[in-house]
């Protein structure tokens, strides 16, 4: 388990940036690339929603976007990493790690010289339609910096750990940030990360492909936020070629159904699982989901361990039940917890 937060020593980067595999259309074979187009887009959205904030600032447009983007993709050019997969080793420093030949990455771009790109840019800047949008964001980036003792900075710095393909479970927990802004914003920007550290790992041949899961809690946070939503849209599909699926949890699905544009991910899910649901939610689910007046009764009666699955077409009434070793990890009853400590 890692934890993120104010205290914390864990540190991921958001600039960080790997090789993928691409299946060729006409041959047939993988060919390795490096797509920094992408991960400049995806780098934009995150920083896109860490100017708008907790207060979702409307001052936030396309220009402010285009300022962003032009920031961004000019840390990778100032690094000197292009298309070319090599273009993110040093060169000619090759070593050995045991019997291995090993290339040295280089020092990826962070939040922290990209707000200096920012800055050196405004400096720059002669168009007076630019210059509030650059004002604007040289104010509020400045509290994810790390240099200047950012109160949100923990995201500012090159990463201190990676994931390892042969770890079965990794939790990632935010469960100490501020709920209203500081927990979104991470649940993005650690998403963006999974991507590049973990999906993309995955060739899009399935044969070849590990079947892996990414499980998001609480996903309803994200919602308020357009740019949070949209990478949560894309991951699904991008995750989906790659065979690794994503599963959405939440309690609140409202905040969904008043989402048309977050619905897809739920709606294209082929798995669906229903656990005891309020009656004030149970007519959107019936809505968005096709649930028939005895799926919905079921739910709204359904006892602590039972719910309903839904794959495809099928649907069968389950009962769950953990073992003590699983209820380690979820049980959430205050009572029980101080009992067992």
């Amino acid at each position: 388990m890692l934890y993120f937060g104010p205290t914390s020593q864990t540190v991921i980067n958001l600039f960080d940036i790997e090789v993928e595999k691409v299946k060729d259309e006409i041959t047939g074979r993988e060919r390795a690339i490096l797509n920094v187009e992408n991960k400049v887009e995806d780098v934009t959205q995150a920083l896109l929603t860490m100017a708008r904030g907790s207060t979702r600032s409307t001052e936030v447009n396309e220009l402010t976007k285009q300022i962003i983007a032009e920031a961004v993709a000019e840390e990778y050019v100032n690094a000197g990493i292009t298309s070319d997969p090599n273009s993110l080793y040093k060169a000619s420093n090759n070593g050995y790690s045991g019997k291995n030949l090993f290339k040295e990455k280089k020092q990826m771009p962070t939040i922290g010289s990209w707000y200096k790109t920012l800055l050196k840019k405004a400096k720059e800047n002669k168009d007076s339609n630019y210059q509030f949008h650059y004002s604007y964001l040289a104010k509020v980036m400045r509290q994810y910096i790390r240099e200047y003792n950012g109160q949100m900075a923990y995201f500012d710095g090159q990463s201190t750990f990676d994931l390892l393909e042969d770890v079965p479970f990794i939790n990632l927990d935010i469960s100490q940030l501020e709920e209203r802004f500081a927990r979104p914003l991470a649940q993005q920007i650690l998403l963006s990360w999974i991507w590049e550290k973990y999906v993309k790992k995955n060739s899009e041949d399935r044969k070849k492909a590990t079947k892996k899961r990414v499980l998001v809690d609480e996903a309803w946070m994200l919602l308020p936020y357009p740019e949070a939503v949209d990478f949560l849209n894309t991951m699904a599909r991008r995750a989906r070629k790659r065979n690794v699926s994503l599963a959405i949890i939440s309690q609140r699905f409202q905040d969904f159904y008043e989402k048309p544009e977050a619905q897809a991910v739920l709606t294209s899910s082929d798995t669906k699982l229903f656990l005891a649901q309020d009656k004030s939610e149970i007519e959107y689910l019936k809505e968005v989901f096709k649930l028939s007046e005895g799926e919905a009764g079921f739910l709204v009666s359904c006892l602590i361990g039972e719910g309903l699955l839904k794959v495809g077409q099928d649907t069968a009434i389950i009962q769950i039940t953990p073992t003590k070793k699983e209820f380690e990890f979820v049980e959430t009853n205050l009572n029980k917890l101080v009992e067992k400590n």
